[in-house]
């Protein structure tokens, strides 16, 4: 490296590749009696009361789905476990090999029942010439055979599983080459493992076609990078990262078992669909494509195989409730939109189909079967979004409607309607966001109290900790859940070094956990319930943005730049105004800097003259950098670094940035 320092070196990797967490340790929470190894409490007589009323309504000896789970089934792998780097598993299917019989008295038989559908994995046939590998992954491949080959949709959420995927139907179909990919939408767990089973190169030479739908690109990489921190530790807690796979702990997330842990890459599609009906042949196959736009994914298409009669469903429809908010947080989903798709497609395709497949989840045969299955699926979103703005249009706010709406009886026992993943009570919630926002109107709810000051205060009205932890115990004693968590919450966010009052707190989560029918919910709950135990995740642990190299390849450099704005501190930078260059010497591409008003703002142009530094550097070496792949050595002594001008205010600018915190606590203040 040229004409620069150690200490600068040091403060730009902090920029780009730094995570801080502060010290959040608390007092440990001891055991209670009956625990398991992670401190997961037994269920409580009310919690078994409850969850068998919550699905005495339910015919879950119906076994019609998983009939359907396993028909058409070619082979199964007895052991599956897919490796990764090192010692680690990027998929672990036998860690679940605990579900099998009646649910335990920890687990909602619902959601019980849709676990062991979901454990249910393989190469299945479709309908001839078209077979799915199903429980590899979050989502499902499916390949369509071709005249030269296969044709692969969704290939898996990370290189490693769809490699194994693919590897695993080649087995019992033959070694044939891809020849096209479709991905059906913009979530990573539908296009992270496209290296996995094609190269660029392939790409390049015109052998193999990736068709996507319009904006996929954008969407898949920008979704999770300005708010990528804070969605990356939520979907801990949605997916239960940190729990144990067992009665007491995390055992299904809806949709499938798990999201995969390996490499998440991708590959610019060569073909895009951006119409209704947009008709498309791949290697000998004629495809019908439906555009669906802002629906389950903000980038996303549906299709038709009409000589074989078979309509794909991508995720707009699954058999589950899905979310139209999602609790890792996203913007909102249009429900109406959502529901508007479903009987568009009703009417394209919905005469002729004699199977419907998915991203998620198993096929349904037969025409009247699949009718009625997509007319449930379209009803219970509009159900939803309508019947919110009918009670908010009555003067409800959004959490009486979530305790007031339930589906119509109609639909309500179907369990593709159930909420295993999303849910009525806050899919409702977003529907009121969708259209007004966080504020319900109520002038109390326009400026309250931050939490922490908030809960202090009602602690002190309550007559002090001891009266709300003895208020506490009585509601946990008469099974009042709810009650409980919203008066220890206020406790512990009064308090957190309380270790009886987060001991209750955790444990009441345990009850909560044991009782949802939604897979998130329980996740959320029993990770709420680990942390107030063994507190965040340490602060070493892995960034973000680990195993994502080939991903953020794809990122235009502006993007970083928009998420650098969004971690500049405000109140260090308010007296700031400085220039500075960022020259990226392999791409032949330079950016401006600029801070005023507290304010970043960049511009893709020439260098400025009156900047105060200008640095010189490759792209690769910048996202080494942003993935922590450069240690401090080779910055020191690179080629790929330099700095012309002054290195004081270099450092004084990297200086006004936030470090990552993406280990921030959450149960606690």
């Amino acid at each position: 490296m040229r004409s620069t320092s150690t200490l600068l070196v040091i403060t730009l990797a902090l920029w780009l590749a730094g995570c801080g967490q502060g010290d959040t340790s608390l007092p440990s929470v001891p055991s209670d009696p009956g625990a398991d190894a992670f401190g997961h409490t037994a269920p409580t007589e009310a919690t078994v009361a409850m969850r068998g009323n919550r699905v005495k309504n339910l015919p879950l000896a119906d076994t019609a789905d998983r009939e359907d789970a396993i028909r058409g089934l070619v082979a199964r792998e007895d052991v599956l476990e897919i490796p990764g780097a090192g010692d680690r598993l990027v998929w672990n299917r036998p860690a679940y090999d605990f579900i099998e019989g009646p649910a335990p008295d920890s687990v909602n038989p619902s959601l019980w029942r849709q676990a062991k559908l979901n454990n249910l994995h393989g190469l299945f046939e479709v309908t001839p010439g078209v077979h799915q590998v199903r429980g590899y992954d979050l989502a499902n491949m499916t390949l369509i055979e071709g005249e030269r080959g296969f044709i692969v949709v969704d290939p898996l959420g990370s290189a490693e599983t769809g490699a194994a995927a693919l590897a695993f139907a080649r087995k019992h179909l033959g070694d044939k080459p891809v020849t096209a990919v479709i991905l059906t939408h913009s979530h990573v767990d539908h296009f992270g493992g496209t290296s996995g089973i094609v190269s660029r190169e392939e790409i390049e030479s015109g052998s193999v076609r990736i068709i996507a739908p319009a904006g996929f690109l954008h969407e898949a990489t920008s979704e999770n990078l300005l708010a990528g921190p804070a969605m990356a530790r939520r979907a801990s807690f949605m997916y239960g990262f940190r729990l144990a796979r067992s009665p007491r702990g995390h055992l299904d997330s809806g949709l499938g078992k798990e999201p995969g842990r390996g490499s998440t890459t991708i590959l610019p599609p060569t073909d895009i669909v951006d119409r209704t009906p947009q008709e498309m042949t791949l290697d000998g196959v004629r495809f019908i494509f439906q555009y669906a736009p802002e629906s389950e994914a903000p980038a996303e298409l549906m299709f038709y195989l009409p000589e074989k009669k078979a309509f794909c469903g991508a995720e707009v429809v699954s058999r589950t409730m899905h979310n139209l908010y999602t609790l890792r947080g996203a913007k909102v989903r249009d429900a109406l939109r959502w529901s508007s798709y479903i009987d568009e497609a009703l009417e394209l395709f919905g005469g002729d189909a004699e199977v419907a497949f998915a991203s998620h989840h198993w096929p349904t045969w037969g025409n009247s079967r699949i009718q009625s299955y997509l007319k449930r699926q379209r009803d219970t979103y509009k159900f939803i979004h309508d019947q919110t703005l009918r009670l908010a249009n009555a003067g409800y706010t959004p959490q009486e409607i979530a305790d007031a709406l339930e589906l119509p009886p109609s639909l309500r026992p179907h369990f593709g309607n159930r909420g295993y993943y999303g849910t009525v009570r806050h899919n409702a919630k977003a529907v009121y966001q969708a259209y007004f926002g966080w504020y319900d109107a109520n002038p109390a709810h326009l400026d309250p109290l931050a939490p922490a000051d908030a809960a202090a205060r009602y602690v002190d009205a309550m007559g002090g900790a001891a009266p709300v932890l003895e208020k506490s115990q009585a509601a946990f004693a008469r099974g009042e859940y709810r009650w409980t968590a919203m008066l220890l919450d206020h406790l512990v966010f009064a308090e957190p070094e309380n270790t009886e009052a987060r001991a209750l707190l955790a444990r009441t989560y345990d009850q909560l956990g044991y009782q949802a029918e939604s897979a998130p919910w329980r996740d959320v709950y029993l990770s709420g319930a680990y942390e107030l135990r063994h507190g965040p995740p340490p602060a070493d642990a892995p960034s973000p943005l680990a195993g994502a190299t080939e991903l953020v390849k794809h990122i235009p450099v502006a993007r970083f730049f928009d998420a650098m704005a969004a971690r500049l501190n405000g109140p260090d930078a308010a007296d700031e105004n400085v220039t500075i260059n960022l020259v990226f010497t392999d791409l032949n591409e330079s950016h401006v800097l600029s801070i005023e008003n507290a304010v970043l703002h960049h511009w893709q142009r020439e260098p400025a003259q009156d900047a105060a530094a200008t640095l010189r550097l490759t792209h690769g070496f910048f996202l080494r950098l942003l993935l922590g792949q450069t240690g401090l050595r080779e910055m020191i002594f690179s080629d790929e670094l330099e700095v012309e001008g002054s290195r004081l205010e270099l450092m004084g600018f990297f200086s006004l940035f936030d470090p990552m915190t993406p280990n921030f606590p959450i149960v606690t203040p």
